[in-house]
């Protein structure tokens, strides 16, 4: 399946989402690209929506490919089949790991600022990102929600590459995603695939608070 752009994406899986709308879920989304679907997920479900926040740790020489990820809460996710298929030394790691920490404290003054993070403890959640290809960051996300307390953990996502799905089935209570294949580019499944703003994320929330609290 061929999406328009992001918000065709959350739209179409929201649908397939539609049997958890009166189960109480919340929705998280990874800045930026997945808020953006997350935030049709959670307006179809008429869930709350907030971030979660975890930052890639790319390879070196090819940034975009991911050999692990980090999160909130002191989280990491190391790929060790990648870190020995690049030959990557553990000053590679180190040197990638301390950039993204900084990134990452910038995303939670930029994403929160003084609002606390939704209380995952107890609920049913719903981990969405715009795509899935190594599978690193929601791996770490997955973990951010496990310390966090979830009851249960729902991981969707328009697409992703059939290896990196049958990681995440086996730390995620359900995963649903309708188009998987083996690919390395999320972006070839979508017609626009520009990049999000801040901005954008910030009117997602937004617009995701005035729904659940319109005073």
């Amino acid at each position: 399946m061929r999406y328009r752009n992001r918000v065709d994406a959350g739209i179409k899986l929201a649908e397939s989402l539609s049997p958890l709308r009166e189960s109480g879920f919340l929705v998280v989304g990874l800045p930026r690209g997945g808020v953006v679907v997350a935030a049709e997920v959670a307006k179809a479900l008429d869930a709350p929506l907030d971030v979660i926040l975890v930052r890639k740790l790319g390879v070196r020489y090819q940034p975009e490919l991911a050999m692990g990820a980090i999160g909130e809460g002191g989280v990491r996710f190391l790929d060790e089949a990648m870190v020995r298929r690049a030959g990557l030394s553990q000053r590679d790691i180190d040197v990638v790991e301390e950039r993204e920490l900084a990134n990452l404290d910038r995303a939670a003054l930029r994403f929160r600022g003084d609002n606390p993070p939704l209380d995952l403890s107890g609920q049913s959640v719903i981990i969405v990102d715009d795509g899935i290809a190594t599978g690193a960051t929601v791996m770490a996300a997955c973990e951010v929600a496990r310390r966090r307390a979830v009851e249960k953990l729902v991981v969707a996502a328009p697409i992703g590459s059939t290896a990196a799905i049958a990681n995440i089935r086996l730390v995620a209570d359900e995963t649903i995603c309708p188009t998987s294949d083996r690919f390395m580019a999320i972006s070839q499944y979508y017609a626009d695939f520009s990049e999000i703003s801040d901005e954008g994320v910030f009117a997602c929330l937004d617009a995701a608070r005035r729904r659940i609290d319109p005073g």
